[in-house]
């Protein structure tokens, strides 16, 4: 029975399992190892803090709302037409901007089981049904995910890579994807890991962006540009969907310094090389470490790996992630992913990736 004595939030609302970021903090340690979230292990580029520190003094005027001097940017970086750019706080305010304009009660959301979480969470806050396709191996099913499509069906997502498997789609297999969709469903291809890929039959979306009327690319400033603490991402898409999200998006949206640090480290290709490289060495350095202990891993390319841990108690996921914070290194549990017998492990540096590896090995041992 419906409480009328106080505010009811809409319909759904409560049913949502509010999203829970990786820890911060340990007890006892003052700067523990943070390897939880995927974070760029180098930092963000020095030429991006200092454009961020130039903003101080003209905090109190509005930012330019259009984002102009960073959409200019990344069509310059990637050959793209700004025009055809959104930038929003992070892509996680630009996936709930697409569903909340395509989506709403009565639709489907559709994303494979162990995609993003904000994907479920976005479509639930606007009466929206997420629905799920099985993967194979951990990677997007291409036919799993077109047979579940249905009339209901507004958006499917595709987070490539993926997070937390660290799994890809080739190129065919997203054109292929694609192919299989009705016209008026819209294709999102969540790209935040896209600069870490080093495979050549992946291609992060613009290619089918630039010829399609139903599919956008999501990018991300949090990851390999290393500026999470700032909230920035970015969409590319066809004028007809552009046009709506600019319709509905705050008019103000990114903040000043925020679009420096952005531009900044956009142009700062010799940092984005650097964070490249780190992570092409460390990937598979602690890959082959984890496994060598007999963990099974799933074949990552992003920053991030995805140990799954014995099923005995003195040995499993929960036993892990206690023993590692134990020792002031917090990693993911996957639980809320479906995963509960793995840890997502970011690559960091490489002080930290050998300490990591050194713990697990003693805990393993234990």
């Amino acid at each position: 029975m419906t409480d009328k004595t106080v505010p009811q939030p809409e319909p759904g609302i409560l049913d949502i399992a509010p999203y829970i970021g990786g820890e911060a903090k340990v007890p006892g340690f003052d700067r523990p190892i943070r390897l939880a979230s995927n974070e760029s292990a180098l930092g963000p580029s020095a030429k991006a803090m200092a454009a961020y520190r130039a903003l101080a003094g003209d905090i109190f005027r509005y930012p330019d709302g259009t984002s102009e001097a960073l959409r200019e940017a990344l069509g310059r970086a990637h050959g793209i037409d700004p025009a055809r750019i959104v930038c929003g706080p992070g892509s996680d305010d630009l996936i709930g901007l697409l569903i909340r304009c395509y989506a709403g009660v009565g639709d489907e959301v559709l994303y494979s089981r162990h995609g993003f979480l904000m994907y479920p969470i976005a479509a639930q806050a606007v009466g929206a049904t997420p629905i799920t396709a099985p993967e194979r191996n951990l990677t997007a099913d291409v036919d799993a995910i077109l047979a579940r499509v249905t009339d209901k069906t507004k958006i499917v997502f595709i987070a490539n890579p993926n997070n937390p498997t660290g799994t890809y789609l080739s190129e065919n297999e997203v054109t292929r994807l694609h192919a299989g969709l009705p016209p008026h469903v819209i294709l999102a291809i969540d790209a935040a890991y896209a600069e870490f890929v080093n495979r050549n039959d992946y291609e992060p979306g613009i290619r089918l962006v630039n010829r399609a009327e139903n599919v956008v690319m999501l990018r991300t400033f949090s990851k390999i540009y290393a500026l999470a603490g700032l909230r920035l991402g970015w969409v590319y898409g066809p004028p007809a969907i552009i046009d709506v999200l600019n319709r509905v998006r705050a008019p103000f949206n990114v903040n000043a310094a925020a679009i420096a640090a952005g531009v900044a480290a956009v142009e700062d290709t010799e940092a984005l090389a650097r964070a490249r490289a780190h992570n092409d060495k460390w990937l598979p350095w602690v890959s082959e470490r984890l496994s060598k202990l007999g963990l099974q891993l799933t074949p990552s390319v992003g920053n991030f790996v995805l140990p799954r841990f014995p099923d005995d108690p003195k040995h499993n996921a929960d036993a892990a992630f206690a023993y590692l914070q134990s020792r002031g290194i917090i990693t993911r549990k996957m639980g809320g992913y479906g995963l509960p017998a793995c840890l997502r492990i970011t690559i960091g540096t490489a002080e930290e990736n050998e300490k990591v590896a050194a713990t697990l090995a003693e805990f393993m041992a234990s």
